[in-house]
């Protein structure tokens, strides 16, 4: 079992930048796989990004390619989301998630753990 809470949501302008934070407690291997998802109103549950817990590795979804950065620091349990030149368009909820699967990818049905959300929110 994995529990997440993520932080670190808010109010930002265009332009601007937002860390958030997932915090994860409970059992990590080396198959587990952290990632990103968030959710605008009206449509759904998309893909952001995702990394090995433990290896190295890397995945993005095309519109966070270059604006956004996964990263974590295991010695806090926690993955960050580093999100640059905020657009209106990604006003959403961003969602945490986890698997121990040991697979790499998008699709929100491989993973099983996920944080109760944070909001985004981008002023145009």
């Amino acid at each position: 079992q994995l529990q997440l809470v993520e932080s670190g949501g808010g109010l930002v302008q265009a332009g601007g930048s937002l860390r958030l934070s997932c915090a994860a407690s409970g059992r990590t291997s080396s198959s587990t796989i952290m990632g990103w998802f968030r959710q605008a109103p009206g449509k759904e549950r998309e893909f952001v990004a995702a990394m090995p817990w433990s290896t190295l590795g890397t995945y993005y979804t095309d519109s966070a390619k270059g604006r956004f950065t996964i990263s974590r620091d295991n010695a806090k349990n926690t993955v960050y989301l580093q999100m640059n030149s905020l657009k209106p368009e990604d006003t959403a909820v961003y969602y945490c998630a986890a698997t121990n699967r040991g697979r790499l990818g998008s699709a929100r049905g491989l993973y099983d753990y996920w944080g109760q959300g944070t909001q985004v929110t981008v002023s145009s």
